[in-house]
C-alpha cells in the first residue's frame, strides 16, 4: 500500500512527560420503563372484579326470582 503523506507530522517530545487527557463523557441509554402495577397485583384486581361481578349477578337473579 502506498503511504499517504499528511499535512501534519507527528512530533514526540524528547524530554519531559507525555500526557494524554481522556475526558469521560456521559453515555445515554434507553430509559427503562417500570410497570406502575405488578403483575400479581393486576391478577388480584381481576380476580376481585370477577368475584364482585358474580355477586352482583347472583343478587340480580335473587331479586328477579323474589318478585
Amino acid at each position: 500500500m502506498a503511504e499517504v503523506k499528511s499535512m501534519f507530522r507527528e512530533v514526540l517530545p524528547k524530554q519531559g512527560q507525555l500526557s494524554v487527557e481522556d475526558v469521560t463523557t456521559m453515555v445515554l441509554c434507553k430509559p427503562k420503563l417500570l410497570p406502575l402495577k405488578s403483575l400479581t397485583l393486576e391478577k388480584l384486581e381481576k380476580m376481585q372484579q370477577a368475584a364482585q361481578d358474580t355477586v352482583r349477578q347472583q343478587e340480580m337473579a335473587e331479586k328477579a326470582t323474589g318478585k
